[in-house]
């Protein structure tokens, strides 16, 4: 009995050295591939609150102001209303809002949304396969895309009504 409950040990004990070491591997030897300015927007589908699917090829043509962010991030939070604002000005000159909420219940989302009275798209990226694909670290990051689908700009924090009005006019077609 003894023997088992050892030889048991030992295999979980080398299982969890096995997931430690490839975690650490992962982490800090595998390159994760970052968007850079000047490369081509990595493609992707989400699904919004209403179910809609967006397509970030779809928008060719159109300047995406492309945002990641989270419910529980206050810097987020205070730049909603003004991206808001200007998604109001911009919608109809070409350039489309794409808010990518990270990971969050569709309930917290839209309790959200709801305060803040949110118009534009929130496309949520439950399983964070977006948010890696373009090498996001610290919430909000927003990304500028042109209407040839290149990154344009990339730009991490919070955002003034400003910024975002000139950031939108510099996608606008």
């Amino acid at each position: 009995m003894k023997k088992k409950r050892l030889l048991m040990r030992s295999i979980i004990l080398i299982l969890l050295i096995g997931a430690l070491g490839y975690t650490l591997y992962s982490n800090f030897f595998v390159s994760k591939e970052k968007v850079k300015v000047g490369s081509k927007a990595p493609d992707f589908v989400l699904v919004d609150l209403e179910g809609k699917e967006h397509q970030l090829s779809d928008y060719k043509g159109k300047g995406v102001f492309l945002n990641f962010w989270g419910t529980w991030c206050k810097p987020c939070e205070r730049e909603m209303p003004y991206m808001d604002n200007q998604y109001d000005y911009y919608k109809d000159q070409g350039v489309e809002v794409l808010a990518v909420n990270i990971a969050e219940s569709n309930v917290a989302v839209q309790s959200f949304v709801n305060k803040h009275d949110l118009s534009f798209p929130i496309p949520l990226d439950k399983d964070r396969q977006v948010l890696n694909a373009y090498g996001v670290g610290p919430l909000p990051t927003t990304f500028l895309i042109n209407p040839d689908g290149v990154v344009v700009d990339i730009t991490s924090g919070t955002l003034t009504e400003r910024m975002i009005r000139d950031y939108m006019e510099k996608i606008k077609p």
